[in-house]
């Protein structure tokens, strides 16, 4: 990657504000990662369209626009506000966040089992910093990436949730990631770090949302470590503002036999990058990624995953869904990695687009590699328009033109929402998904 010298000063200036406030800046370890990560970024800079990462993806406009960094405070965001967010009918545990940082004013977190953590990053790195110094920024690699690294050397609060072994969390983990414009161009790094014990179970949802709209950069990074035997159902919903910028990063790391399900939709945000990475550290792993992205307008969306394989009799299905409107645009790059000790590997990927205008477009690049010789691996990918036959079925019953096209858009991201085990969240993307198709370009913020 190339420097961008002017930019990356620009993002790094705003270090020192926090240098006399950062959690947990009285252990060492932590502050070596920070330093470490921001030498990093300062080295790397952004990303350009000369990196094959992000050929498709211009980064142009977050470097060039030198948000200031969010600071703590309500910035005017309500109970009221959550209202369309949170999912009625069911057990949460609900930890809200704005612009990065803990509210907990707006959060109900209810009682957990014993042992059980479910809270805010900077309160654990305060009382409980020996359950975080072993993971934290272990998984999510800032030598590669400049945005980790970027989100790594301001990494102040976020969701964490530990599990202690055996342990069954019977509620829903809600983390609420609110953003907010607050008159000016601001930038929030939430850090969420995610551990479950051997044997332990937990379903945890991230939502990212704006609902004042307006012009602002999110830089999340969530890792997940699970144990031997763990099960974690990961769940991601990004509802940014129509206007905002938005990449994350998410790294699994899984031990022998754990099950690890991510699901992520994309429905907001000007400028979106959705970076996964799975690692399959252990004999008789079972992982899940599914993805939907829904754009319209002059939206960009970039999902790009890297699953490997790294011991052997583990099995990995991945499927990405695209439905893409208007002058809207979409990248899809997955690769699985077969190391040499993974045989028995047992991995198939799929990347399905739909088109509804001539104006968008999508690429789609799957990719293998494969050093092992006893494995089972697939990969396709599909780019199409709504067949003229069930248009023509449905319309011929009576269905308008446009009731018809949302119905087939819809039946189309069908087994993505199915997948959902959450049945309150399934129900809420349902109605968010039709809501979505039936409104066309020019949304208000919020979807």
């Amino acid at each position: 990657m190339v420097a961008v010298t002017q930019e990356n000063s620009s993002y790094l200036a705003g270090l020192a504000q926090f240098d006399g406030s950062i959690p947990g800046r009285n252990y060492p370890w932590l502050g070596a990662i920070r330093r470490q990560a921001a030498e990093r970024f300062a080295e790397i800079g952004f990303p350009t369209t000369k990196d094959e990462a992000w050929r498709h993806t211009n980064v142009t406009a977050i470097a060039s626009a030198c948000f200031a960094p969010a600071l703590p405070g309500s910035n005017g965001v309500t109970a009221g506000m959550l209202g369309d967010f949170v999912f009625g009918g069911t057990d949460c545990c609900n930890l809200v966040f704005v612009n990065g940082f803990h509210s907990a004013d707006l959060s109900t977190p209810g009682a957990l089992p014993k042992g059980a953590r479910a809270g805010s990053l900077a309160a654990a790195l305060q009382s409980e910093p020996q359950k975080i110094e072993p993971y934290l920024a272990r998984h999510a690699d800032f030598q590669e990436s400049a945005f980790t690294a970027l989100n790594t050397a301001f990494m102040l609060d976020g969701g964490f949730i530990w599990l202690p072994p055996e342990t069954t969390l019977q509620k829903i983990i809600h983390l609420i990631f609110i953003s907010t414009a607050a008159g000016r161009g601001t930038v929030s790094y939430p850090r969420n770090l995610i551990v479950a014990g051997s044997g332990s179970r937990a379903n945890v949802v991230e939502s990212y949302i704006g609902p004042g709209g307006g012009v602002y950069f999110t830089n999340a990074v969530t890792e997940i470590i699970a144990h031997e035997g763990a099960a974690v159902a990961h769940y991601r919903l990004q509802r940014e503002s129509d206007s905002a910028y938005h990449v994350s990063s998410l790294h699994v790391q899984q031990e022998e036999n754990s099950e690890v399900s991510c699901h992520s939709v994309s429905m907001g945000g000007l400028l979106t990058r959705n970076n996964v990475t799975a690692v399959l550290n252990g004999a008789g792993g079972e992982l899940t990624l599914n993805g939907l992205y829904v754009t319209r307008g002059r939206q960009h969306v970039d999902n790009h995953t890297a699953i490997v394989h790294a011991k052997p009799h583990c099995n990995s299905r991945e499927l990405y869904k695209g439905i893409l409107d208007d002058q809207s645009s979409g990248v899809f790059t997955g690769r699985i990695a077969v190391r040499p000790d993974a045989q028995k590997t047992n991995a198939k990927q799929t990347n399905k687009n739909l088109l509804l205008s001539q104006s968008a477009l999508v690429n789609s690049t799957p990719q293998l590699e494969i050093f092992a010789d006893d494995v089972k691996c697939t990969h396709g990918a599909t780019i199409g328009r709504l067949d003229e036959d069930s248009l023509f079925y449905l319309r011929s019953r009576g269905i308008g033109e446009e009731a018809a096209r949302a119905l087939l858009t819809y039946a189309f991201a069908g087994d993505i929402l199915s997948a959902m085990k959450i049945k309150p969240l399934q129900c809420q993307l349902d109605l968010v998904l039709l809501e979505h198709l039936s409104r066309g370009e020019g949304g208000n913020g919020r979807v």
